[in-house]
């Protein structure tokens, strides 16, 4: 989506780990070198220790989510009292971990994308679904073969910026067992004064992760540890009632026409935001994609309620005979 209105300055660069560090590694490392590491290494070296800290220069910068995420306004209200905090001190922006508590379907996962696209850090979305070893999130031992940094490393040696929003994507259904716990670098990730000096297992060295804004998402917390919990504040978000869901249709709508230059109006009619509305909010903007084809197809620069019954995402099945 298309965002034109995002006021960020730069605060200040900030050092995330010591090229000294690096150098000592590669000495020690000298009679058994892996070659993915040194290369890593040697990148690391080049670009430096220093990244950027945002700071925000308003704090309306967020407002636009009150009407695309609607039920999501606790979260925004408080997110906005940080805003504050930071823009009075001329300070990069923080705030305490986010856990977006709800049921499937309800935007949690799309509220994350707009509030990382808002912010303007830069973003690593992890899906915590898929992941069956905490390795994934803090790297694996340049001992074994095919080893490699994990997310967090990844996300702060590459990336231009100190404070990135990292969002673990369906929290509650990390996969794994004891020895892997895909969880178990969120300890010491979650907490500032520990996460200065995170070290991860394949980089070897400290990196400074502190300055991470880390956004979570879940369908049920009874899976995550109390430990984890407790470093978050829990937000339990509702499904959209159905003013909230037309704004969401409508905001979605215009963004999706400013995006591009397709020849519909900026504005909805009546019975399209009702029909887009009620529709669950994950499945809303693919469905709205398609309409827009119908009505392209159709040799139409407006949407009719129908274009949404023609439009028809997933799967087709092919049938032999």
């Amino acid at each position: 989506m298309a965002y034109t209105d995002i006021r960020l300055s730069v605060a200040e660069e900030r050092s995330i780990y010591d090229v000294a560090d690096i150098d000592r590694a590669l000495e020690d490392a000298a009679g058994n070198r892996n070659e993915a590491l040194a290369a890593l290494y040697e990148k690391m070296k080049q670009r430096g220790g220093g990244r950027f800290l945002i700071r925000p220069s308003g704090t309306d910068m967020i407002d636009e989510l009150y009407d695309s995420c609607p039920n999501f306004g606790e979260v925004i209200d408080d997110l906005k009292k940080h805003l504050a905090l930071s823009v009075a001190g001329n300070e990069p922006m923080q705030f305490t971990p986010i856990l977006l508590l709800g049921e499937p379907g309800i935007g949690k996962t799309h509220f994350a994308r707009e509030l990382a696209a808002r912010l303007g850090t830069g973003h690593e979305f992890v899906s915590m679904s898929a992941l069956t070893a905490g390795w994934i999130l803090s790297g694996a031992s340049a001992q074994w073969n095919n080893a490699k940094p994990g997310k967090v490393a990844h996300t702060l040696v590459h990336g231009d910026y100190a404070n990135p929003i990292v969002v673990l994507d369906e929290i509650d259904k990390a996969g794994g067992d004891s020895r892997y716990d895909p969880m178990g670098a969120l300890y010491s990730l979650l907490e500032h004064d520990t996460a200065k000096a995170f070290k991860d297992e394949f980089v070897d060295i400290d990196i400074d992760a502190s300055h991470i804004l880390w956004v979570t998402t879940a369908n049920d917390e009874r899976s995550i540890p109390a430990p984890i919990l407790n470093r978050m504040n829990v937000y339990e978000v509702p499904r959209p009632d159905r003013d909230a869901s037309l704004s969401i249709a409508a905001a979605l709508y215009r963004d999706c026409v400013s995006e591009h230059d397709w020849g519909f109006p900026p504005e909805a009619g009546e019975n399209v935001l009702e029909r887009l509305a009620s529709l669950p909010p994950r499945d809303m903007k693919k469905r709205l994609l398609n309409a827009f084809g119908t009505a392209k197809l159709d040799g139409r620069n407006w949407l009719e309620a129908n274009d949404f019954e023609q439009a028809r995402s997933g799967r087709s099945r092919k049938i032999g005979f």
